[in-house]
């Protein structure tokens, strides 16, 4: 078994925390957090100051001086997870026959204590073969979830999973697996009906349905924080068998502005939409900025000469008047059939929270019709209820709901073409697979003749464009630019591009 490393020998411990510092740096930027070299640094200066025991304190140090973003700390805590899992508390076989010998003392049996299993190559017995009964593990954890005693809290969980989880060496098995094995025989629900049940006995609980529920929660809080230890222990023994670079790969997870629109799932989806906001609110001021300096407006002659008169009739402090940057019209036309409707959903709204960096911005969507959104968002301040009413009340079947991008575009050059002028920027969002419909291209054509610019955004890799019937190459030929967009950073630099052109 591979003992855990501990952290109060500092001498022996430095340069082996320094190299595990260099590689879950390098993790986190293969994981997309933009980590810098003087922010490393930081980092080593930090923990030199710190109490290597306490893991709390030495997590935060590091994440104070490596996060900038809110969103990127899931990501950070995954990370660090891995990397200093073999830094933690584990438990080796004196430690774990002690345990068993002071259950049975507790409990008056007259049985020599067993060393269970322990590191990968435990017997994972279902049943707990040779270390603890589980009547005898149940009774020492529910003394320990009353005291909330952490040494102890976190030694149990290391022997139930040495008992219970059959790790083997090489076994090419996620901890989720190795994690069920051990709930399955500890029984989390039996645990919390005998803490509440030792907990009325004794009178700690008073009478009444409100004083129940906190009981229950506080007991149900009591029991995810040692579901944690279990996973600490599980995630530190797979650590020592694989190594940290490979269960770090395993774990990687894409930041928000990475996770792909049309493959999240509902959890990634919900990341999506937090991390929305505070994406634009940063991009709105960098373009703020960016104007600012950018724009310059005309000489002004009077204030100019006014001004030289202090020199001696030298201009040499030119005057210049306000300027007043322009600001594009957007048009964006979504295709919101099932295939790319989360792309839309959120281009929908980055575009809308972006609203204050365009002069005017008006969208359609369609499927085989096409209908006019723009009111939605008008009506609301909330960007999130527009596009439910746009994904609910929108008008956009025609004839069977199937993709018709010929049939909607051709519809909106009726309606519509006549409101599209020299200071119109159009996006055009959706993966062009028309179902063999006629293309109609020549509206995009038409339509690039009137505008400023076209723009038409897939949110399918390139490397999918024009297969099957997809026909994105009949419309990208009229097009100023046909981007991949699959996700929000790209999505970002996109939006970045037409307020700077405009």
């Amino acid at each position: 078994m591979v003992r855990p490393v501990s952290l109060a020998d500092a001498s022996s411990l430095r340069p082996t925390l320094l190299d595990v510092l260099q590689g879950f740096v390098h993790e986190l930027r293969a994981g997309g957090l933009p980590v810098s070299m003087t922010e490393n640094l930081d980092a080593m200066r930090a923990i030199a100051h710190l109490d290597l025991d306490d893991r709390e304190q030495f997590k935060a140090a590091l994440a104070a001086t490596l996060v900038k973003q809110h969103r990127h700390r899931q990501s950070f805590d995954t990370v660090f997870n891995v990397y200093f899992s073999l830094f933690s508390d584990g438990l080796d076989a004196d430690a774990e026959a002690d345990a068993e010998a002071d259950a049975r003392a507790r409990r008056g049996g007259e049985h020599n204590a067993q060393p269970g299993a322990h590191g990968l190559s435990g017997e994972g017995a279902e049943g707990g073969s040779q270390g603890l009964s589980r009547e005898e593990l149940a009774a020492m954890l529910v003394a320990a979830l009353r005291r909330m005693d952490q040494d102890e809290l976190r030694r149990l969980a290391a022997l139930a999973v040495h008992q219970y989880a059959g790790m083997e060496p090489g076994r090419p098995v996620g901890g989720t697996y190795y994690l069920y094995r051990t709930l399955r025989q500890i029984d989390l629900d039996d645990l919390a009906a005998r803490l509440m049940g030792q907990a009325k006995e004794l009178g700690e609980v008073h009478e009444g349905a409100l004083a129940d529920r906190l009981a229950r929660e506080e007991f149900q809080a009591r029991l995810t924080a040692f579901r944690e230890l279990i996973e600490e222990e599980i995630r530190r023994l797979l650590v020592a068998d694989r190594g940290v670079d490979a269960m770090a790969r395993t774990l990687r997870k894409p930041l928000p502005e990475d996770i792909e629109f049309m493959h999240a799932s509902r959890d990634e989806m919900m990341a999506l939409q937090h991390a929305v906001y505070p994406l634009t609110r940063a991009l709105a001021a960098r373009l703020a900025q960016r104007r600012k300096r950018k724009n310059r407006g005309a000489l002004d002659f009077r204030k100019t000469v006014r001004a030289s008169l202090s020199y001696g009739g030298v201009p040499a402090e030119p005057k210049f008047r306000s300027p007043h940057p322009s600001k594009p019209e957007v048009m964006v036309i979504a295709d919101i059939s099932g295939s790319v409707a989360s792309f839309a959903r959120f281009t929908l709204m980055f575009v809308y929270a972006m609203a204050n960096q365009f002069s005017k911005v008006r969208s359609w969507v369609f499927i085989d019709g096409i209908d006019e959104v723009t009111h939605f968002f008008q009506e609301s301040d909330d960007v999130l209820e527009a596009v439910r009413r746009v994904n609910t009340e929108a008008d956009v079947v025609w004839v069977d709901g199937h993709s018709d991008y010929g049939h909607a575009f051709e519809i909106f050059h009726q309606r519509h073409c006549h409101e599209v002028t020299p200071k119109t920027s159009i996006i055009l969002l959706g993966d062009a697979r028309n179902n063999y419909h006629a293309s109609q291209s020549w509206v995009v054509d038409d339509l690039a003749k009137r505008a400023r610019h076209v723009y038409w955004l897939d949110p399918e890799p390139r490397g999918y464009w024009d297969t099957g019937d997809s026909i994105v190459s009949e419309y990208a030929k009229y097009c100023a630019g046909t981007f991949e967009c699959r996700n929000l950073r790209q999505l970002q630099q996109f939006v970045t591009q037409v307020a700077e052109e405009g």
